[in-house]
């Protein structure tokens, strides 16, 4: 079994408030629901108007599978222009 895990760092153009921020989670999150079969939840700075942290799981049986779904994840969220990608990072385990 193949496992990644990938953290997102998003800057929020119009987090004036922690509502407009939570509109634009909410927003990416549905998305990449719809698009991907991966479970995804915002993880980090929950009440930081200005930025938020999405994290995504993907399972799989075969590593390089396993990377392009994190790589079109990532473009897809980068995509929908609803915020800006600061920084990304991910991980693939190979758990027996």
């Amino acid at each position: 079994m193949v496992v990644g895990v990938c953290r997102v760092r998003l800057a929020i153009p119009e987090g004036a408030s922690l509502k407009g921020k939570r509109s634009v989670v909410r927003r990416v999150i549905a998305r990449v629901r719809a698009e991907f079969n991966v479970a995804v939840a915002e993880v980090e700075d929950m009440d930081d108007h200005d930025h938020a942290v999405v994290g995504f799981a993907v399972v799989g049986n075969d590593h390089r599978v396993v990377n392009s779904v994190i790589d079109r994840v990532v473009n897809h969220i980068e995509g929908l222009f609803l915020a800006d990608i600061e920084d990304h990072s991910y991980e693939i385990l190979h758990v027996r």
